[in-house]
């Protein structure tokens, strides 16, 4: 996996193709922590670290929108689902929540949603603030009443089915009074207090057996017990403090929503407060970090929420977030250890980067042995050596960063570290081309390293997500030439009777584990558009990237012909391209580029021959008149922010561009509107106004 290699680098300071290079290993290493947290209960960095690394992949989007990749870790939440429970599809998207970590950050997200919300500066804004607790999401529908079916949040659309084990769960009602909702799905954290998770690691360590880590990981692990029994002897509790789908509204604002969840049985994270400026805000996070240690339960930031729920809906979400909340949280840890020795890894697109292998040390909870140390001119610029003495943070990586030298403690016979110009996989010459800061492997397909990432990415949980085809299982089929490049993986049972041993006999495997691995594959040789994309591990082209193209473009065939054909800069296919909303001309020159190698379409037209790629099927949002349209805004809105009326299209089925072309549907026209206005009409398309644009989705302004 990638370690971003310009983390050192302020956002304002980044070059195009350096912002992309680190928005691609950032989202491959946040899909390893998701993994890791959620399906696993057992996460390898600390929610500070996490969460910087977050902040700064969203900082590097807000300055390079066109290259907001889909495996943009802002659309994506937790994890798929781990194999055990039956599945189960929320009705409503759990989503998580952006960051906040400072008093500056705080600040713009009130002042972000009174533009959204074209509020005047001084009109009423109540904000309420909720500690936020470290556990396991869960959510709890109740149908007519009674406790019908609960849920993990999983990878925010389908998560687990815990139904029988939330049952064991005393702080949870069975059922709710007569008043409530005839549906109702109840949100919250399952947790476990300070106090009962040191008696339960106290009992374990007396009979022999391994304990937890912290209380978070103790709940989710009690929770997604197989065994019911083995979950009702956990002390589980539960804080309920949001909900999901609901037959029938039940409050006005957040705090009213809050003491309706009081009156039907469920417990509250206090304490809350309803603030209403940046001041009270901090000062009741300052309260809340106050009391941090003389809380029963374990807290790891402050959620703020808009408290009007008619406000809450016109917001809405953006990617996997709302964007009238933000958990605001608390700082970082660090602490000291050696580093004992440097060692190069090499990516997926070459990149090679430095690791520090560290003396183990305890950080936060979390056992840290490796950290990043990002790129060559990091290591000279700090002057980290074998052997120092290093501070460490965990606060943006999946290994966390070095953040300097202890000087004092440094060996006497300590040497600078030589930086490799030849690749440690392949022996091919690495260079570091201009105005760059990561050195490359030149070695490409020959490069062992390069191709096996490929592959790894390929078969990944937001690509194809082949269960049971993990990296040592890549690593050595690619060794022994079994799997050279993606289709070679739709081909393994075929080919499992021409090559000694068979699947069933190797090490590791057996007839079950042979027939799971199978089977796994045979499920995916359908797969979306989007996906497929995706999985081709293109430069700059995550999820969400992935998600525009097949979305634009509807078929595999259609757009790998407009790929093609893009590569003519002066065509109509490159303007096509480049005026799709959030994409623009690095992405389109990386997307070139790839169909520019005739390997790659080679990799394609043999995945062809062994899948079946599916169209994407437009969603006719009810009779809505901007479903599968194409729509431009222009010029200022009176009405809405322009934020806010993309927002609404999108959601009514429409496509947002970013420039206006010959297949541009309809034009919104605003105040003091330019180029595109004009040539709108020059291209005789629908031109509408504000009024026109209200009309036309049932507003009255």
């Amino acid at each position: 996996m990638d370690s971003t290699p310009y983390r050192d680098i302020p956002v304002d300071a980044l070059e195009a193709d350096q912002a992309a290079a680190e928005l691609a290993a950032l989202a491959a290493e946040i899909a390893g922590h998701d993994a890791a947290y959620h399906q696993h209960d057992a996460p390898v960095i600390s929610d500070a670290a996490y969460d910087a690394l977050r902040r700064r992949n969203a900082a590097i989007e807000d300055r390079f929108p066109e290259l907001k990749r889909d495996d943009s870790p802002s659309d994506r939440v937790g994890a798929a689902p781990a194999t055990g429970f039956r599945k189960v599809r929320h009705a409503l998207p759990m989503l998580s929540l952006g960051n906040a970590f400072d008093e500056a950050d705080v600040t713009e997200f009130l002042a972000r949603i009174r533009r959204f919300l074209n509020l005047e500066p001084d009109a009423a804004l109540a904000i309420l603030a909720e500690p936020k607790i470290d556990g396991l999401s869960a959510s709890l529908r109740y149908e007519e009443g009674v406790l019908a079916l609960a849920a993990t949040r999983g990878d925010g659309s389908e998560g687990e089915d815990v139904t029988a084990n939330v049952r064991t769960i005393a702080d949870i009602p069975q059922r709710l009074p007569a008043d409530a909702p005839r549906v109702l799905e109840v949100r919250g954290e399952v947790y476990m207090t300070r106090q009962d998770f040191r008696a339960l690691n106290e009992r374990r360590e007396a009979a022999g057996e391994p304990v937890f880590a912290n209380p978070r990981n103790s709940a989710a692990g009690s929770l997604r017990q197989l065994d019911p029994t083995v979950t009702a002897g956990r002390p589980l509790r539960f804080f309920g403090y949001s909900w999901g789908e609901v037959s029938a509204p039940f409050a006005e604002t957040q705090s009213d929503a809050r003491r309706k969840l009081d009156a039907w049985g469920f417990q509250l994270n206090e304490p809350a407060a309803l603030c209403d400026d940046v001041a009270s805000l901090m000062a009741h996070y300052g309260r809340i970090m106050a009391e941090r240690a003389d809380l029963a339960y374990e807290i790891d930031g402050v959620v703020y929420k808009v408290d009007r729920l008619d406000w809450q809906q016109r917001l809405g979400f953006v990617s996997r977030a709302p964007r009238w909340a933000v958990a605001h949280k608390f700082p970082a840890e660090q602490a000291q250890t050696r580093l004992n020795r440097i060692f190069i890894q090499v990516g997926r697109t070459g990149a090679l980067t430095p690791v520090a292998d560290l003396e183990p040390v305890t950080v936060g909870g979390v056992v840290v042995s490796r950290a990043t140390l990002h790129n060559e001119d990091e290591i000279r610029r700090k002057d980290v050596r074998e052997g120092d003495t290093v501070l460490i943070q965990r606060a943006g990586d999946v290994i966390p960063q070095v953040l300097g030298i202890v000087a004092e403690r440094r060996p006497p016979d300590s040497v600078e570290f030589a930086y490799p110009d030849h690749c440690p996989e392949c022996g091919s010459l690495a260079i570091r081309e201009e105005g760059e800061v990561v050195r490359r492997c030149t070695g490409g397909l020959i490069c062992p390293a390069q191709a096996v990432e490929r592959l790894r990415h390929f078969v990944s949980r937001d690509a194809f997500d082949i269960e049971g085809l993990g990296d040592k299982h890549i690593r050595a089929f690619h060794a022994e030439g079994l799997v050279k490049g993606p289709a070679d993986i739709f081909r393994l049972e075929e080919r499992d009777g021409e090559v000694a041993p068979p699947m069933a006999e190797r090490e590791g495997w057996g007839e079950r584990s042979a027939a799971n691995l199978f089977r796994a594959i045979a499920d995916r040789r359908r797969v979306p558009l989007d996906r497929f994309i995706y999985a081709l591990g293109i430069r700059q082209i995550g999820q969400a990237t992935a998600r525009l193209l097949a979305r634009h473009y509807g078929s595999l065939p259609d757009w790998r012909s407009a790929m093609v054909a893009a590569a003519d800069r002066a065509g109509e296919a490159y303007a096509d391209l480049t005026g799709i909303d959030q994409i623009g001309p690095s992405v389109a020159d990386d997307l070139i580029g790839f169909f520019a190698e005739p390997h790659n379409l080679s990799v394609m037209e043999a995945l062809e021959d062994v899948l079946t790629v599916e169209d994407v099927v437009d969603q006719t949002v009810g009779d809505s008149p901007l479903a599968g349209k194409t729509i431009v805004f222009t010029g200022g809105l009176e009405s809405m922010s322009r934020p806010e009326a993309k927002a609404m299209a999108e959601t009514l089925g429409a496509k947002v561009a970013g420039s206006v072309s010959k297949k541009t549907d309809f034009v919104v026209v605003g105040a003091d509107a330019g180029s595109k206005a004009t040539k709108a009409r020059d291209l005789g398309l629908t031109v509408l106004s504000e009024a026109d644009w209200l009309a036309m989705i049932g507003r009255t302004g």
